[in-house]
């Protein structure tokens, strides 16, 4: 798959650069070259980078950080079972806990919420930072929604992590999903102060906490520019039919004829 010239390689994560290093250089400069951008497209066209990241794979499957590349550009077009293959693989290959979580999530994906609840429960997740204590703390909600067990997914998401006040960059997310579960559950009352408190964390976007609340207070947006009206319009002249001014026009030029007769 073509590269823009402009894309070097060298704006890849040092850790990952540093991985590379067991490769020759001139492959460890196409593997960065492509893991970049697997990164810089994964948002906006998953399915561009989903090809980038089988470029890297099979360039060096031997290194973790290409694997769990792959594994995410696969988990965001939705290739659940080939995501927690790579995840698996990378996790052999580091040994680390980082992405229990989205294994589990995997899981979920592969419609089997009782083993993303098993994995909540194990070991390893007393070995993740806070940020992925949390993100195992949504995935088991998710699950537990999944399950239609909606008031158990709401005191999973009860935490101390959820009552402090301080802002971190899962905050939103997680007030978010609270607000979420309340609302399934049919607690409108406090869903709306949640969602308000998800926004009110949310300073890059990361939910739509804002069109929810709108939503529930019935507010309808309305584009500025509405084809409609051109379409109408458009009908009107080809029917032959007249609009108000012009009748006015003709009316205005009958009384100037008369006056000249």
């Amino acid at each position: 798959m073509p590269i823009p010239p402009e894309v070097t390689g060298e704006e890849i994560d040092p850790d990952v650069r540093q991985e590379l290093m067991s490769l020759p250089k001139g492959l460890a400069e196409d593997v960065s070259r492509n893991l970049v951008m697997v990164a810089q497209l994964i948002d906006e066209d998953p399915e561009k980078a989903y090809g980038y990241s089988r470029v890297a794979l099979r360039l060096a499957s031997r290194v973790a950080a290409v694997r769990e590349a792959a594994g995410f550009a696969a988990y965001a077009t939705q290739k659940y079972s080939e995501a927690l293959a790579e995840f698996r693989a990378a996790r052999r290959m580091s040994g680390g806990v980082e992405l229990w979580p989205v294994m589990a999530d995997c899981e979920r994906g592969l419609g089997r919420p009782e083993r993303a609840l098993a994995m909540a429960g194990e070991p390893e997740v007393q070995k993740l930072d806070k940020a992925g204590q949390v993100e195992m703390r949504l995935v088991a909600a998710g699950a537990r929604r999944d399950l239609g067990q909606l008031d158990a997914a709401i005191v999973t998401l009860q935490s101390p992590e959820l009552a402090s006040s301080a802002v971190h960059p899962w905050t939103a997310r997680l007030r978010y999903a609270y607000a979420d579960a309340l609302l399934a559950a049919g607690r409108e009352r406090e869903a709306r102060e949640w969602f308000a408190k998800a926004l009110e964390a949310d300073k890059d976007g990361a939910t739509d906490a804002s069109d929810r609340l709108a939503e529930m207070d019935g507010v309808e947006f309305v584009d500025a520019f509405d084809e409609s009206d051109d379409d109408v319009e458009n009908e009107s002249e080809e029917s032959g039919v007249v609009e108000v001014d012009d009748i006015d026009d003709e009316d205005d030029e009958d009384e100037r004829d008369g006056d000249k007769g």
